[in-house]
């Protein structure tokens, strides 16, 4: 097929790529730097530079491909996120899945693509209730912290505006955390130097669930559904969904750190806001039966425990 990927010099952009490529696929890249043309062509993808932000430009680069396939990864998150001010540090982020969303699928509608993927996230957006391991069936959160409303509201647009389009297949993506290569919580990634510091400390119980993704793994799950997913979301995490104070000083131990600091979760709620301390206490991890169900899809990592320690070895 002919495949269209936007984002296709992101973390998952880079692992997705070769792996179509690999399988025979006609594939063209976007990416918003003229600079990092040249990676492009080294992933084995055609490059096209273009701002999914601006719909005619966005128009355009789908046109000239004319994609069977048109796939959304675009994201835009650089550098430390503060999660007191999680939605001002998310705000490009939140365009590119909403705005930038709503661009690609008229682009891809003028071009009849018969499929759209695009990403979404697993890791906080279920309701805060019921048991610690949520599906696709079950309702997002309906009163997150006030500096994630906006970020949650853009994860609801994309994942309704592309299940919604009923001129296509639409797939929605719920990933885990990524971990590995490229990645923050890679041997050099920002989230492990934070452990490795002690600056990424166990808050309360450590009771928040959180569900992770090989980020290769992720990649697999991803050509599947390019290959033959079928209208809906679909949870792409991992096998065991783990408590934060199951994986938090695992992952310490692996990178051969000190045991994460401790902090009472009313300290925490002053210093590192709701935000913060919801995502360390409250949150649910995810269900990835539907994943291997419809996508035939069985992660290479199936739990963190072992992934970890290749991720950061």
């Amino acid at each position: 097929m002919k495949v269209f990927v936007a984002g296709a010099t992101g973390a998952l952009g880079r692992q997705l790529v070769p792996r179509l490529v690999a399988r025979g696929h006609e594939v063209t890249g976007m990416t918003r730097s003229p600079s990092r043309q040249a990676l492009v062509r080294e992933l084995g993808a055609s490059p096209v530079v273009a701002d999914a932000l601006d719909p005619d430009a966005a128009a355009a680069a789908v046109a000239a491909a004319g994609p069977d396939v048109v796939v959304h990864q675009l994201t835009a998150i650089a550098g430390s996120i503060d999660p007191r001010h999680l939605d001002r540090d998310f705000e490009l982020t939140n365009r590119l899945r909403t705005e930038g969303t709503d661009h690609l699928l008229a682009a891809a509608r003028a071009v009849g693509a018969r499929r759209f993927v695009a990403q979404s996230y697993a890791g906080w957006p279920f309701a805060r209730t019921g048991g610690p391991v949520k599906t696709e069936d079950d309702p997002l959160d309906p009163s997150p912290p006030a500096a994630m409303r906006r970020t949650l509201a853009a994860i609801r647009h994309v994942e309704e505006a592309v299940t919604g389009a009923g001129w296509t297949e639409g797939v929605v993506l719920r990933y885990g955390g990524f971990y590995g290569p490229g990645t923050s919580l890679s041997r050099d990634g920002e989230n492990a130097e934070m452990i490795r510091r002690r600056k990424f400390p166990m808050v309360g119980d450590g009771g928040g669930v959180w569900s992770f993704v090989h980020i290769e793994d992720a990649a697999d799950a991803t050509v599947e559904a390019i290959e033959h997913g079928r209208r809906g979301i679909v949870n792409v995490v991992d096998d065991e969904p783990a408590a934060v104070a199951d994986w938090l000083p695992a992952v310490a131990a692996a990178l051969g750190a000190r045991a994460p600091r401790h902090v009472p979760r009313a300290v925490a709620r002053l210093l590192a806001g709701d935000a913060a301390t919801v995502m360390m206490t409250e949150v649910r991890g995810a269900s990835n039966a539907k994943a291997k169900r419809e996508l035939g899809w069985q992660p290479r990592h199936p739990t963190w425990r072992e992934g970890f320690r290749e991720a950061v070895a």
